[in-house]
């Protein structure tokens, strides 16, 4: 995969209609829509007409695009590109029941072992096992939630991390995730009603107490749907859910707004934490650990904990001509997709250096990318849309 700028195709704006999990595909026009998202006369949510011009562009039924019939489109008809893509809130779609059964990733597995450039694949590492987030989870990782979203599948998870804005000091609405949580790369397009959820279960709930848990312990910092996606040019066109195809290039940057409103905060100041993003991060002989972090949802976890594992990391080469990623002994399983990798950088204080992008399906290791001027491009990007904002 070329190592190529960013390209306006790389650029996703979700005004809010999206979540992460594969179940059966739900009513996407549930719940009672904002201000920005008006009912039709059959009381599901009103399409504006200059998206129902660009979705017969090409050649999709707005009707069918809204109550989710489209698990049949080719690649040709996802909505892939920037100007293409329409995500509006939806008011209470992501209610307590929806975000607990959302619990399924989207498929990114790869061999148990890869094989590579021997220079640069350091051996396959002992496998870590995650351990549990001390809870309340905002006291230990207030930086970290988990990211839902419906695809072709249904309702699907992902793991991200808020993340600082340097447009926006202090007051950062963005989210660092996985590529594949946005994007289903070349053989999809963007994925709809995306929304992160900090401090998700931040009590620890086990599943049968959250059955009858209130939003507000489920959600207690709020639901913030994606107004903006972001991903790499290499994963929309290389990406694939299996095999390990444009993992190098596999991350994104959310900028996301609260579902109802905050008070006048952003993310940050909500949760009170965000990470700096680490684009030079020290060669991986010189750095002594690395942190996942995340909301593993595939078996033997049930998406609903948050976990972690800490781990030396090793160099993992999945193509020759492709950049080398980083790899953890970790038996996090899909559903940690996105969470953030975090180390020392530079000034040696803990920055966000990588996100969980592969593993085997059989548990034992994760790699992730490492983030170069690709990854700094995308975040500068989606940054200064929103400078001042």
């Amino acid at each position: 995969m070329p190592s190529t700028a960013l390209a306006a195709t790389a650029v996703a704006a979700v005004l809010a209609l999206t979540a992460t999990a594969c179940g059966p595909e739900e009513d996407n026009a549930g719940g009672s829509p904002s201000a920005s998202a008006d009912q039709s006369s059959d009381g599901k949510v009103a399409i504006p007409d200059d998206l129902k011009d660009r979705l017969k562009e090409h050649g999709i039924d707005p009707d069918k695009w809204r109550d989710g019939e489209w698990k049949n489109w080719d690649k040709d008809k996802w909505l892939r590109e920037a100007k293409d893509f329409v995500n509006p809130i939806i008011d209470g779609l992501w209610d307590p029941d929806r975000m607990r059964e959302a619990d399924k990733p989207p498929e990114n597995p790869v061999d148990n072992d890869i094989s590579g450039d021997d220079g640069v694949t350091d051996p396959t590492p002992a496998p870590v096992q995650a351990a549990g987030v001390a809870t309340p989870y905002h006291d230990n990782a207030p930086e970290s939630g988990k990211l839902l979203f419906d695809g072709p599948q249904g309702s699907m998870v992902c793991s991200a991390t808020v993340v600082k804005d340097p447009a926006n000091p202090g007051k950062s609405n963005m989210v660092w995730t996985a590529g594949h949580c946005v994007h289903a790369g070349k053989k999809g397009g963007w994925y709809r009603n995306i929304a992160f959820v900090p401090a998700y279960n931040n009590d620890g709930l086990s599943l049968a107490e959250l059955e009858t848990a209130p939003k507000e312990k489920i959600a207690p910092y709020g639901v913030w749907w994606g107004k903006w996606a972001q991903t790499s040019e290499q994963w929309i066109a290389q990406g694939a859910a299996v095999g390990g195809q444009g993992a190098p290039y596999d991350f994104a940057v959310l900028h996301v707004t609260p579902e109802k409103g905050a008070g006048g905060k952003s993310l940050e100041e909500t949760v009170g934490s965000a990470l700096p993003v680490e684009f030079n991060a020290p060669a991986v002989p010189e750095i002594a650990g690395m942190t996942a972090t995340g909301y593993p949802a595939a078996p033997p976890f049930d998406g609903q904990k948050l976990l972690q594992c800490e781990d030396k990391p090793g160099r993992l080469s999945v193509f020759q001509d492709q950049p080398t990623m980083y790899r953890v002994g970790c038996t996090m399983t899909g559903g940690s997709s996105g969470g953030g990798w975090v180390a020392a950088g530079q000034d040696g204080k803990p920055a966000l250096v990588s996100n969980t992008s592969i593993g085997p399906v059989t548990a034992g290791w994760l790699a992730g990318p490492r983030l170069g001027k690709e990854a700094e491009g995308v975040y500068r990007a989606v940054s200064e849309k929103y400078a001042g904002q």
